[in-house]
């Protein structure tokens, strides 16, 4: 539920684009390339994002992008995802948000066996003004699976409020909402994305445990959270597995999901994500696929849709169960 399409190249993909355009000065190797993902802090992450978008340039690349995250997902097993994409990033370039909206279409359903719905990323450092139109440049193309908005960006920079009003549109068009607040900013950020914006879900949230009442007023009222641990760590957000408040979103009740935001750019997989919380903060795999399942009830899926997700998974546990208790039975 909180995957960007333009942080999740496979890296031999990005390695590609890069020859494509012609190298850079900087990468010399698929080493070099590795390096450049390791970041200062937020600010520096930001930089980083804004380079390596400069080799997505033409609608192929996009499509060539989709196939290829695409086929990353359904090799870790992923079965749905909720994917953002920052059109309005790309506009330097030429580009048409409708366009770039159905090269990536294209590229996803290149990929049968598995469902993925986009987010679109209304760039806060573009302003609200500039993503209002970007808002109704994808009203025009919903049809490819765009089941909601978001903002991300520089949220250091540029608070939630200016947005209220495209917030109040997206949803008079039929979005569902959601807002990156709590990364790299603070218990203010999330305040702000839910009184304001009316977000229905919060991505990162890392920062509210700093309030109190606001854990409170999030555990009262159900606020969905797309956690990305992983990624908190890499960005500075957080300087130590340990940190990560996993442990107070549980105790308060708040629901969650748990995401890898940008894997190309952290060197993470959801896997890798579960298993970090299973080691660092004694989880056991019987939790492990309780998140998973509680995280389907976060999704923008129908109640249909989540409940056949749901059985699916359960039976795959049962059949794993199943198993495990074959093999030890033929141990003895």
């Amino acid at each position: 539920m909180h995957l960007h399409l333009e942080g999740a190249i496979p890296l031999r993909s990005l390695w590609e684009l890069i020859q494509k355009y012609g190298g850079d000065p900087d990468i010399d190797s698929f080493r070099d390339l590795k390096k450049k993902f390791v970041y200062q802090d937020f600010d520096h992450f930001i930089e980083t994002w804004i380079w390596k978008n400069q080799f997505l340039r033409e609608y192929e690349d996009f499509k060539f992008i989709a196939e290829h995250v695409a086929r990353n997902l359904l090799y870790q097993n992923i079965r749905y995802a909720e994917v953002f994409a920052s059109p309005s990033s790309f506009q330097q370039y030429g580009l048409k948000t409708q366009d770039i909206i159905f090269a990536i279409h294209e590229g996803f359903m290149r990929v049968k066996e598995i469902k993925i719905r986009l987010i679109i990323d209304l760039v806060r450092n573009y302003g609200p003004e500039q993503e209002m139109k970007t808002l109704s440049e994808i009203n025009e193309v919903k049809q490819f699976d765009i089941i909601g908005i978001g903002i991300g960006g520089s949220e250091n920079l540029y608070p939630p409020e200016p947005f209220s009003r495209l917030y109040e549109k997206a949803r008079a068009l039929g979005f569902k909402t959601t807002a990156h607040a709590g990364e790299a900013a603070g218990p203010e950020s999330i305040r702000s994305a839910l009184f304001t914006l009316k977000a229905d879900r919060i991505g990162h949230a890392t920062r509210s445990a700093e309030d109190v009442r606001l854990l409170e007023y999030m555990s009262e009222n159900h606020i969905p959270l797309e956690l990305c641990p992983l990624s908190n760590l890499k960005t500075g957000v957080i300087t130590d597995y340990k940190d990560y408040p996993i442990r107070t979103f549980i105790d308060y009740g708040i629901p969650f999901s748990i995401n890898t935001d940008d894997p190309m750019m952290f060197g993470n997989s959801l896997a890798e994500e579960y298993e970090m919380l299973e080691r660092n903060f004694d989880f056991s795999k019987q939790d492990i696929a309780g998140f998973i399942l509680n995280s389907i009830q976060t999704t923008w899926l129908s109640e249909d849709e989540k409940s056949y997700l749901t059985k699916q998974f359960q039976d795959e546990i049962l059949l794993l169960i199943d198993n495990q208790k074959s093999d030890r039975h033929k141990e003895e």
